[in-house]
């Protein structure tokens, strides 16, 4: 699974995965936008020009602990595969495009790609 908001290590949903095992820091394919949804989680899509790559980590998860997750995910997030930079593939939690142009989220992809990085800029 890979995480790219606020279940990273240090960000305040931590705790949702913390019993999962972390495999390792990754990105994805620059084939993604990033926004702040409410500035409690990002959301995430998929375009076809424009693209970054998101920074996260990959973490190893058993069916119950992946249940968990999602039972714990805000609104309107939904499970997808994602291409990884190394062109590999994984399960990520994307935001509806719709959803985020209908509320004006913003686009923070220029912090890097990442969650944590767009968060401590606020500090």
């Amino acid at each position: 699974m890979f995480i790219c908001g606020s279940a990273l290590r240090g960000q305040p949903n931590h705790n949702n995965i913390a019993h999962c095992r972390l495999v390792k820091a990754s990105k994805t394919a620059p084939l993604y936008r990033l926004h702040s949804v409410e500035d409690k989680h990002p959301g995430i899509y998929e375009v076809e020009e424009g693209g970054i790559a998101i920074t996260g980590e990959l973490y190893e998860m058993t069916p119950d602990q992946y249940d968990y997750l999602l039972a714990h995910e805000p609104p309107n997030l939904y499970p997808s595969s994602i291409e990884l930079e190394d062109g590999t593939t994984a399960i990520a939690m994307l935001y509806p495009q719709s959803l985020i142009k209908k509320n004006g989220y913003p686009d923070i992809s220029h912090h890097n790609g990442s969650w944590a990085t767009y968060k401590a800029s606020q500090s």
